[in-house]
Order: structure tokens, then C-alpha cells, then sequence
């Protein structure tokens, strides 16, 4: 038997990607997934996250099919456009799914948590560095992590709320090598089951004492110290 068996698990944007690699993941260790993803298909609930009434549907489904949730992975992915060229709707557009829509599902499926439930929010390292233009989803990484610890304190004795921020993710799993990959401490760029397996351990009783935080998978990224003329790193600005 799978250490899910039994279990009940959300992951929205759940159809490719990380998303799927963690809906992949909870149904092979045989829990029952329910995924909501806005591209066609039949082997999902499609919905567009950022709607609530589409959530509601959504929330509806599950509870109806499942009775109960033991785990809600909110993954869905805000659209990424930057100061230049992102107008308002396109920004407020990334705030609804990568904050709101979180918030709300957790909200429409708390009262059908099942006792040891877990929350996981997907952030970004991104959440604490930026490239030019990528506003509008750094602004939603950012305020995913910071619901994350607020949502672990208002749920606490219901259900343990922590996120993960990955790197770089190679989710086309091409292969990257070359400098793409040794730049990374690790010398690989991340693939979506390193993101599952995260996913996965924190859903799980030996994550049982870990709430409210936000756990960085980004190969040591984030810990690198860059200076012009090091490890062939130059510096030619950013013409502005």
C-alpha cells in the first residue's frame, strides 16, 4: 500500500509541469487527486483558478466526490510580465492566481479538512530576487509566501501550512547541460520531481512538527555570490 492510501489531494494546475509531476507523485503513492487546470482535458476539473466562481465549482466537485481533503497543493502559475508593458488587468490578473485563488480554495475546503491535513503553496525563489520585468509574478511569489505563514497561524489545529519556492525548473525536461547547469551549485538545473518529493514530504507525518514555512529548492542559487570577472561572470549592464 502507498503512504497516501486513502488520501485525499488537491493540486491546482495540476495538468503539466510541476503541477503534474506532484498530482503524478500523490497518485502513485495512491491517494485519490483531484486537479483543476485551466488547459482542455478530460482527466481534469478545467477551470480557470483565477475565476472564484469557477473555484467554487471546483470546491463543489471535490467535496462531492471525496466527502474530505487531506491535502491542497496550490500550484497554479500567474502570468509573468513586467513594468514595461504589464497594464493593470494583467497584474491584478497574476494577483488572482497566485494569491487570491489560493486563499479562497483554502477557505471554500476548510471545513472538509481531515484531521493531519496540510497545505502546500508554491512560491518562487523568485520571491526574493528578480530579473527586469517580471513584476507581475514576482509581486504574486511574494505574497504566497507571505500568506503561507499567515494562513499556518490562522489554521492551526486544522491544518499545517508551509510552501516551497523552487529555481530554476527544468519542466519541459530537456536536459539542460552546459552553463545552464553548471552554474547552479548543485551543477543540474531542478526537475519537477524534486519539486514532488518536497511536495509530498511536507503532506507527510514526518513533516508533522513544520509549519509556516517556506522551504527554498533552487540547487544553492540563491546562496551564490556573483562578482564581475568571477567564474567567467561579467558585468556589461542592463542598458538602461
Amino acid at each position: 500500500m502507498g503512504t497516501f492510501e486513502g488520501r485525499v489531494a488537491v493540486v491546482t494546475g495540476g495538468a503539466h509541469g510541476i503541477g503534474r509531476a506532484i498530482a503524478d507523485a500523490f497518485a502513485r503513492d495512491g491517494a485519490k487527486v483531484h486537479v483543476i487546470d485551466i488547459r482542455p482535458g478530460d482527466g481534469w476539473f478545467v477551470g480557470d483558478v483565477g475565476d472564484p466562481k469557477a473555484l467554487e465549482s471546483f470546491a463543489e466537485h471535490v467535496v462531492s466526490e471525496s466527502g474530505h481533503v487531506d491535502f491542497l497543493v496550490n500550484n497554479a502559475l500567474p502570468r509573468m510580465a513586467g513594468i514595461d508593458a504589464c497594464d493593470w488587468d494583467t497584474f491584478m490578473d497574476a494577483l488572482r492566481v497566485g494569491v487570491a485563488a489560493p486563499f479562497y480554495l483554502t477557505k471554500l475546503l476548510m471545513p472538509h479538512f481531515a484531521p493531519g491535513a496540510a497545505v502546500v503553496n508554491i512560491a518562487s525563489s523568485r520571491d526574493r530576487m528578480s530579473q527586469p520585468q517580471t513584476e507581475s509574478y514576482t509581486a504574486a511569489k511574494g505574497g504566497i509566501h507571505a500568506l503561507t505563514h499567515a494562513m499556518a497561524v490562522s489554521l492551526a489545529g486544522r491544518a499545517r501550512v508551509n510552501s516551497i519556492s523552487p529555481g530554476w525548473i527544468d519542466t519541459a525536461e530537456s536536459g539542460l547541460s552546459g552553463p545552464d547547469a553548471l552554474q547552479q551549485p548543485v551543477g543540474r538545473v531542478g526537475t519537477p520531481a524534486d519539486i514532488a518529493d518536497m511536495a509530498l514530504f511536507l503532506c507527510s507525518e514526518k513533516a508533522g512538527f513544520i509549519t509556516g514555512e517556506n522551504i527554498v529548492i533552487d540547487g544553492g542559487m540563491t546562496r551564490l555570490m556573483i562578482y564581475h570577472g568571477e567564474h567567467g561572470w561579467t558585468y556589461a549592464g542592463n542598458g538602461g
